[in-house]
C-alpha cells in the first residue's frame, strides 16, 4: 500500500491485531487506549488531563522520540534544543516514568561530536535509564556513522543493527540510511535482512514485536524517498507473528496505517515538521506561525498490556 491517506477514518472496530485504522494526521495526534482487545480513540487535547495519557492496566510504558536535528538553526526553528528540552520536559511529567527511550534517528543536524554530545546530555535528563538509538541519514553524513556507532552502537551487529527483549516484548532496531540519497528510499542490505530472518526464527508467532527505524518501511511516499526500498522484505519476516508495531521517523509527521497484523507509526518531530507528501516541490523543514510551531512538534508514548498483546500509542504535541 503506497497511497497517502489524507483524510480521517474515525471507524475505531479494531481487534487483537491491530489497533490503528489507516488515518494521517499532521499536527494534533490521536490517543489510543487499548481495553479487552478494543482500542478507542480521542483527540489528544481532549485527553490532556487524563492521567497524561497513561493506560491504566499497562503493564509497562516507553517512549518514541525522534528528528532531534541538533545542530539546525534555520527559520523552521532557531532553537531546537529548547524544543527538545521541552519534550523531554514532558516526558518527566508522566505519572510513571517510562521503561525505556527509543530515539528513531536524526538524533543530529551535520553528526558533529558537539550536537551528539547536547543530545545524549538532554535525553539522559529524562531520568530514563534504557534509551536506545538508531540513526538517521543526518547521524552518518559525514564519517558513514563512525561517530554514532562509536557513541551508541556498541554491541550492534554490522552497522550499528540489533535486537533485545523487554517483559516478553521483542524489539528490533534497523538502519535504513546508509547510502541514502537526499531523496532515495532507504535500504537495509541483505546482510541485515539475512540477521533479521534468524533473529526472529526460534520466536514464538505469540511474542509482540516492536520494530523501529529511521525510514519508514513501507512506502509513504517513494516520490520524496519515504519509504524502504527492501522493507517489504523484512516485513515478510514479521508476518505471521500476531502482534507488530513498526516505529519510524524521517517525515517529521503523523502517518499510521494496519496492514494485516502490523501496525504502523510515524512519529513527529521535536525540532521541525515537514510539508505533507506532495503538497510542496520536495521535503525539507517548513515554516510555520511561531504560535503553532509546538502543534507541529511532539512526543510519543507507547503503553504495553501484556493481554491481549497490544499497543496504545499516545502523540503528544508540545502544547
Amino acid at each position: 500500500m503506497s497511497d497517502y491517506i489524507q483524510h480521517n477514518i474515525t471507524d475505531d472496530g479494531i481487534d487483537r491485531r491491530g489497533f490503528l485504522k489507516c488515518m494521517a494526521w499532521a499536527g494534533t495526534g490521536l490517543v489510543f487506549t487499548m481495553t479487552g482487545g478494543v482500542a478507542r480513540s480521542r483527540m489528544l487535547l481532549s485527553a490532556a488531563t487524563d492521567q497524561g495519557g497513561d493506560l491504566p492496566g499497562a503493564d509497562f510504558t516507553f517512549v518514541q522520540l525522534s528528528d532531534s536535528h541538533i545542530g539546525f538553526n534555520k527559520e523552521a526553528n532557531n532553537n531546537v534544543i529548547g524544543t527538545l528540552q521541552e519534550a523531554i520536559s514532558r516526558i518527566k511529567a508522566l505519572p510513571k516514568k517510562p521503561d525505556l527511550i527509543i530515539h528513531t534517528g536524526d538524533l543530529t543536524h551535520l553528526a558533529q561530536a558537539d550536537e551528539f554530545d547536547t543530545l545524549a546530555q538532554a535525553v539522559k535528563d529524562t531520568g530514563v535509564d534504557d534509551i536506545f538509538y538508531v540513526p538517521g541519514e543526518h547521524d552518518v553524513l559525514s564519517d558513514n556513522g563512525e561517530e554514532y556507532r562509536n557513541r551508541f552502537g556498541k554491541n550492534t551487529t554490522g552497522n550499528g543493527w540489533y535486537s533485545f527483549t523487554h517483559r516478553g516484548v521483542h524489539f528490533v532496531g534497523l538502519v535504513n540510511v546508509m547510502g541514502k540519497a537526499e531523496i532515495g528510499l532507504g535500504s537495509l542490505g541483505q546482510d541485515q535482512l539475512t540477521w533479521l530472518e534468524k533473529d526472529l526464527k526460534d520466536l514464538s508467532t505469540s511474542t509482540p514485536i516492536v520494530v523501529f527505524a529511521h525510514v519508514p518501511l513501507w512506502e509513504v511516499y517513494p516520490k520524496w524517498g519515504w519509504g524502504t526500498q527492501d522493507g517489504a522484505t523484512a516485513l515478510g519476516f514479521l508476518k505471521r507473528f500476531g502482534s507488530v508495531a513498526v516505529l519510524n521517523g524521517h517525515i517529521h509527521q503523523i502517518v499510521q496505517k494496519v496492514e494485516g497484523n502490523i501496525s504502523f507509526h510515524t512519529a513527529m518531530s521535536t525540532a521541525f515538521p515537514q510539508p505533507a507528501p506532495g503538497t510542496a516541490p520536495k521535503p525539507g523543514p517548513m515554516k510555520v506561525p511561531a504560535d503553532q510551531l509546538r502543534k507541529v512538534l511532539g512526543v510519543t508514548s507507547v503503553n504495553y498490556v501484556e493481554t491481549p498483546h497490544s499497543l496504545a500509542v499516545i502523540d503528544k504535541p508540545l502544547v
